[in-house]
């Protein structure tokens, strides 16, 4: 194989994952495209191995996210990107391992922060549900 071969049929094989949109080994996913072995998911487009999200792109092995995009092992986000092996995040980018963030960027192994910086326990509760409804994200 020569090096123009190589990326020619590197090409084609791009080419054709991001032309795909039949699902495989998907239970009840509604609306969905290119999901693979993915469950009771609705308008999701290239997920896999995701559970029960809803209109997220490009994740994998998540469940429970919405709107979110390119996460990987995430739980319960929410127009969240790029975010790693988190939970309950709320419109963060780039997180990982981290719990209850919202508006948050770049974040490693943090809990309770809002636009990056901490907050006890029950001030985060209060402020989020106040800044949620003000921006009606849920």
């Amino acid at each position: 194989m020569t090096g123009a071969e190589f990326e020619a049929a590197y090409r084609k094989l791009l080419s054709a994952q991001g032309a795909r949109t039949d699902n495989t080994g998907c239970i009840a996913c509604e609306r969905c495209k290119g999901a693979t072995d993915s469950t009771f998911c609705a308008d999701c487009n290239n997920v896999a191995r995701c559970h029960y999200c809803k209109a997220c792109v490009d994740c994998t092995d998540c469940s429970h996210c919405v709107r979110s995009t390119a996460c990987l092992g995430c739980t319960h986000c929410v127009e969240s990107e790029r975010c790693t092996d988190s939970a309950y995040l709320l419109r963060s980018v780039g997180c990982s391992k981290c719990t209850y963030c919202f508006g948050c960027v770049g974040l490693s192994r943090k809990d309770f922060h809002i636009l990056n910086q901490p907050y006890d326990r029950t001030t985060y509760f209060a402020m989020v549900e106040k800044l949620t409804r003000e921006l009606r994200l849920r």
